[in-house]
């Protein structure tokens, strides 16, 4: 039930996108009460740029949303109208699922895990201000006037902040298509003289797929044996689909080409900086002149919606030249453009002001999650919200702050990358970003992070109970193959072809061999496709991996040596004896955590760590001999 007259709370979070869905759901269920504030409530969980969830890296991060048991995963699989598990051909450590997703299922099942919290309420308003006591936040202040308090507010707004939207040299204030952008919150913001820029996305014009001529593109189907999301799912929830492919020409490129001067960004009239790895149609043909074509992908928006996301054109071109130069590629000679491709630039704080649980270090109990950060995609922002969420109960009900590692999950590796390095442009999760990628695999997800999960009380039952079957079938399976061995000769009637020197191996061990097949191991040892397909793959791929990952697990046990050296947070760097002034200004600033931290700060030299880390030693002792 929801109490709309309550003027307090333990958590607030302002804004109902991706981040502020997560970061909502995740203090509820640590049992604070929490507000989630947006302008709209029909809104929450729209989908504002591309209709698909996931993808390389990014599908990675859903999966530790899920495991954690967060609501990206499961909304996903009810709306995922096609699954494709990219980079197929890989090795399984950088395999990344992804899922092409129905607008309005999406944001349906958003709404409906919303409502299932029964410590969440939901409020209409548009925050206008922080209420402060202090540098500290108490809450905030709504355009009516009223005034809501809590313990900790968690900052969620997306492209909000200053939000203006741009096709051609026309601009106007917006948050996106049909909502107005918040400036008096960015006003204040601006006030407390944090370091901040400007960025920029952009989207393609969607079309009517109707007016496709389908027939003489190449169709793309979704995968056969579909990877789906969420852990406790196992099976697609909605029709299946498959998506059309077709290219950009010289044509197309002329068009473009004789335009760039009518191009919002090419004109002048941004100033933000946009995704390097996401290029609008315009940068595509500047920066990669000598490609006479561009892969365009048509993704249906719905299974009842003729809508069509055409991903890789997007633009800020005008609309005449949208219209030509879309009219100009191979099947959409026809088509309607439904809604004008834009680009949309927004105010964003560096991270470097975060501390690791995405608090504000001049301002507690004030959180950042998303865009706001300088990062982009749903993913990125989920995964923000999930951790600022977390540690906004864990404030508000006086636990200690909750951390993720750049050695446990992509969701380390994003925010140490953040609060340590900054950004320059929109921040986007690669697998090249994690250096123990063979142990933060996907499929694994929920082995390494719900548990940490479990411990902080932030999971419900039937999850507890799904991983506790799934765990117990893991060690069942890896058991098995280490129980079973085989001689050479066995091995060869299987097609396996090893040294005649009379050696047995387990089958643990053949599952080790690149060459080693999951079907040859099942021929060999029967009662193991016992076992669902889920745990065979994965007991494989652990098996794959093994030797690798012992490696790995003595680099991680170093850097987790290193992690344990804190550094306080008053720490005096300036005028240290041996450190360089550059870099003592420099660790000043970012004031990182720990040594593992400040090891990946730009500049920092092994030298200038052992000098630290000699100081830390010496005011230890200088404690402890009090």
């Amino acid at each position: 039930m929801r109490l709309f007259h309550v003027k307090h709370f333990d958590v607030i979070v302002i804004g109902g996108g991706h981040a502020g869905a997560e970061a909502a759901v995740a203090a509820a269920r640590m049992g604070a009460r929490t507000a989630l504030i947006s302008l709209r409530r029909d809104g929450i969980g729209v989908m504002s740029c591309n209709p698909a969830i996931g993808g390389l890296g990014k599908g990675h991060l859903v999966r530790e949303i899920d495991a954690m048991d967060g609501i990206m995963g499961r909304a996903a699989d009810r709306a995922a109208i096609q699954y494709r598990l990219l980079n197929r051909r890989k090795g399984p450590a950088v395999q990344g699922p992804r899922a092409q997703a129905d607008r309005k299922l999406y944001r349906a099942a958003i709404q409906d895990l919303l409502d299932a919290e029964q410590n969440l309420t939901i409020l209409e308003g548009e925050v206008v201000a922080l209420k402060r006591e202090g540098d500290r936040v108490t809450g905030v202040t709504l355009a009516d006037s009223s005034d809501i308090s809590a313990a900790a507010v968690v900052l969620t707004v997306g492209t909000f902040l200053n939000g203006v939207m741009h096709v051609g040299d026309k601009r106007q204030p917006g948050g996106r298509v049909g909502d107005r952008p918040s400036v008096l919150l960015a006003e204040q913001l601006a006030e407390l003289g944090l370091a901040r820029g400007r960025l920029k996305t952009g989207t393609p014009p969607r079309l009517d797929g109707k007016t496709i001529n389908w027939s003489v593109l190449e169709t793309q189907p979704g995968d056969d044996e579909p990877v789906v999301f969420s852990f406790l799912n196992r099976h697609p929830q909605v029709r299946q689909i498959a998506c059309g492919i077709t290219h950009t020409n010289e044509k197309t490129h002329e068009i473009v080409r004789n335009n760039l001067d009518r191009s919002a960004m090419y004109g002048g009239h941004i100033e933000g900086v946009g995704p390097r790895y996401c290029p609008s149609i315009e940068d595509k043909i500047v920066r990669f002149a000598d490609k006479s074509s561009h892969q365009v992908f048509l993704e249906p928006e719905g299974l009842d919606d003729d809508t069509v996301y055409p991903n890789g054109i997007s633009t800020s071109l005008p609309l005449d030249v949208q219209e030509a130069y879309v009219r100009s590629i191979v099947g959409l000679e026809d088509v309607r453009i439904l809604q004008a491709g834009y680009a949309i630039e927004y105010d964003y704080f560096d991270p470097r002001s975060l501390d690791l649980s995405l608090q504000l270090k001049a301002m507690p109990g004030l959180f950042l999650a998303g865009q706001i950060n300088g990062t982009t995609g749903y993913e990125e922002a989920a995964a923000q919200g999930l951790l600022a969420g977390i540690n906004a109960a864990a404030m508000a009900q006086g636990g200690d702050p909750v951390t993720f590692s750049r050695v446990n999950s992509y969701i380390g590796v994003m925010v140490d990358d953040l609060t340590t390095r900054g950004v320059t442009e929109p921040y986007r999760m690669f697998t090249s970003r994690a250096e123990y990628r063979l142990t933060l695999r996907a499929d694994n997800a929920d082995q390494r992070l719900t548990p940490m999960a479990m411990a902080l009380g932030c999971v419900r039952d039937a999850r507890i109970d799904a991983f506790a079957r799934k765990s117990d079938e893991l060690a069942k399976a890896a058991s098995m193959l280490r129980s079973y061995s085989f001689t050479p000769t066995e091995l060869r009637k299987v097609g396996i072809s090893l040294s005649q020197d009379g050696t047995k191996r387990t089958a643990q061990a053949l599952m080790a061999l690149p060459d080693v097949t999951l079907a040859q191991i099942v021929e060999l040892l029967p009662q193991f496709e016992a076992f669902s397909s889920e745990i065979q793959q994965q007991t494989a791929t652990d098996c794959l991996y093994a030797q690798y990952i012992e490696r790995q697990k003595h680099e991680i046990e170093s850097v987790k040596r290193e992690e344990t050296t804190s550094i306080p947070g008053d720490f005096r760097y300036a005028g240290l004896p041996g450190l360089s002034t550059e870099l003592g200004a420099k660790l000043t600033r970012i004031r990182p955590a720990n040594l593992a931290q400040a090891a990946r700060i730009e500049g920092m030299t092994p030298a200038a760590l052992t000098l630290i880390l000699a100081h830390l030693r010496k005011a230890r002792r200088a404690v402890a001999g009090q």
